[in-house]
């Protein structure tokens, strides 16, 4: 009976590490995906806005008038 739980408790600690290295794995992956890098190109602003344009008006012929 010893050598038959010892075979079970050496059995059972192999794939516990392993089963933490998936996990971790998976949880890095998914993190990365959700919460992504940050852009700054997303954020930073385009050209002139409305209040801009509202104090000046289309200086420039190829800006459209909003």
């Amino acid at each position: 009976m010893g050598r038959a739980i010892a075979a079970v408790a050496t059995a059972s600690s192999d794939w516990l590490p392993k089963l933490g290295q998936v996990v971790g794995r998976y949880l890095y992956q998914f993190a990365s995906a959700a919460l992504g890098g940050y852009r700054p190109e997303l954020h930073y602003m385009r050209g002139p806005g409305p209040a801009w344009r509202a104090k000046y008006g289309n200086l420039h012929g190829n800006l459209p008038p909003r």
